[in-house]
């Protein structure tokens, strides 16, 4: 079996890279398994990002007012309401991740209600997306009244 070994300087490899174009030969070698190309890219500047770069580390910062009891009886409550493990309701879980629609989110809080034994009214339970904020809602209902 032969190799050869055989490069051309007519074949050129041509890329965009900003405004410049570079252009460097192309290498060619035979192998057992036949014809290669092998391309010499020679960069001219870095390229710029166009999509972000995720954070590795992003603190979350939790302004609660729920007391920890107060936030248990509510991810029960979600979750009897909802017919799901009490383990996938967590404090940040959207309602709408847990396969919540309107109706289900309205029931929720008339159970939540006759849990605590508050009324908190249409205005307070539109601004609820996540299990805190019910469990939050619930606290700041509770130490008004």
């Amino acid at each position: 079996m032969a190799i050869f070994l055989a490069i051309s300087p007519a074949p050129l490899a041509t890329l965009p890279a900003g405004n410049k174009i570079i252009s460097t030969p192309v290498t060619s070698f035979a192998k057992s398994g036949g014809l290669r190309l092998i391309p010499k890219i020679r960069i001219a500047k870095a390229a710029k990002r166009s999509f972000p770069v995720p954070n590795s580390f992003s603190p979350k910062i939790s302004c609660s007012l729920a007391q920890p009891e107060t936030l248990a009886t509510v991810q029960t409550t979600i979750a009897k309401q909802l017919g799901i493990e009490t383990c996938i309701v967590a404090p940040q879980t959207k309602f709408i991740d847990l396969g919540a629609d309107s109706l289900d989110t309205v029931e929720i809080m008339m159970a939540l209600e006759e849990k605590f034994g508050v009324s908190i009214g249409e205005g307070g339970a539109e601004n609820i997306a996540t299990v805190q904020d019910a469990a939050d809602l619930i606290e700041k209902v509770m130490a008004s009244a």
